[in-house]
């Protein structure tokens, strides 16, 4: 196992970082590349069909699917920008980062998991639109709506990301050089600091509020309001499938928000959570939903099924 480089000044502050996210089953890393390997590419695969489905069926250009779309994109950058390098400190012992480029994985990261909770916003919200107030869905989800919502979501997770990367880049690290994660955390940076971190916690928190607190209130409110409506319309059978696909969405977004959540509050409050379990819960609130997400919105629904089923005739045409 890496030992921290300890240095002989204060003044002197590390530029090069090294991962050990899983310190208590080092010796078996090798064996941790076949399961993280596959749940890459279960994500890239499924992401990518799903895409290719929407983009090249046209009764699926709509609103809704170009919101799934936007989804399954962003569940292939942020994988992409944390596992092939994972997957290479696994098998070959690459774990050194330099500062700059752990604060622009600390960015990307954040920055498109935070545009993930937008768009899981802006689903939550089309489709409150769709069922309890249909016919004014024409007029309200439109180009300008889209057009606002995009602004909203760079100009929100732009700021608050940059602003937390920012306040971690001037800090000075002079004490230990070991990251303990499997990829470039805020708080497991910036837990390494010798100055004072108390802005950059506060900052924490602000995510936090802005993501967690305000997001998941209004995704919960949306699918409270749904299952009302539906409730109330529908009987027997449709109301069961109503139900388990409202409980399925919230199950993947509170998997998302809540485990997202502990592993980014856990060092801010002083959690005490084992470093093995804090990295796993760190990378599958990442990993998780973009692989399932591809089934949850893209195999579960009926329109995408049937266009998945017919482009497979027309390749393969009995």
């Amino acid at each position: 196992i890496y030992a921290p480089i300890q240095m002989a000044s204060a003044n002197i502050s590390h530029t090069k970082f090294l991962f050990m996210g899983f310190p208590e089953i080092y010796r078996y890393r090798r064996l941790l590349f076949l399961p993280f390997f596959l749940s890459y590419v279960l994500v890239v695969v499924g992401n990518s069909l799903l895409l290719s489905v929407i983009r090249n069926t046209e009764s699926l250009h709509s609103p809704m699917y170009i919101l799934v779309s936007a989804l399954a994109v962003v569940d292939i950058i942020v994988p992409t920008a944390i596992i092939p390098a994972m997957l290479l400190g696994f098998l070959f012992d690459l774990n050194e980062i330099s500062l700059t480029g752990c604060l622009t994985q600390m960015f990307v990261t954040h920055f498109f998991s935070s545009v993930e909770s937008t768009i899981l916003l802006a689903m939550a919200l089309d489709r409150f639109v769709a069922i309890c107030k249909p016919l004014h869905y024409i007029e309200i989800m439109n180009s300008s709506m889209f057009l606002k919502a995009l602004l909203f979501t760079l100009i929100r997770s732009g700021t608050i990301m940059f602003t937390l990367v920012a306040l971690a880049a001037p800090l000075s690290f002079c004490e230990s050089n070991i990251i303990h994660h499997c990829y470039c955390d805020h708080m497991a940076l910036v837990s390494l600091a010798c100055d004072s971190i108390s802005k950059n916690n506060a900052m924490g928190l602000v995510v936090i509020i802005c993501f967690v607190g305000i997001d998941i209130s209004v995704i919960f409110f949306s699918y409270v309001k749904i299952l009302h409506v539906v409730l109330g319309a529908a009987a027997g059978e449709d109301r069961w499938k109503a139900f388990h696909t409202c409980g399925t969405h919230l199950m993947v977004m509170m998997c998302f928000y809540f485990v997202g959540s502990i592993t980014f509050l856990s060092r801010n409050l002083n959690i005490p959570i084992p470093v093995d379990v804090n990295t796993f819960l760190g990378v599958m609130y990442i990993v998780f939903p973009a692989s399932v997400n591809p089934i949850i919105y893209g195999v579960r629904t009926k329109e995408i099924r049937n266009a998945l089923l017919r482009m497979d005739h027309q390749k393969f045409p009995k």
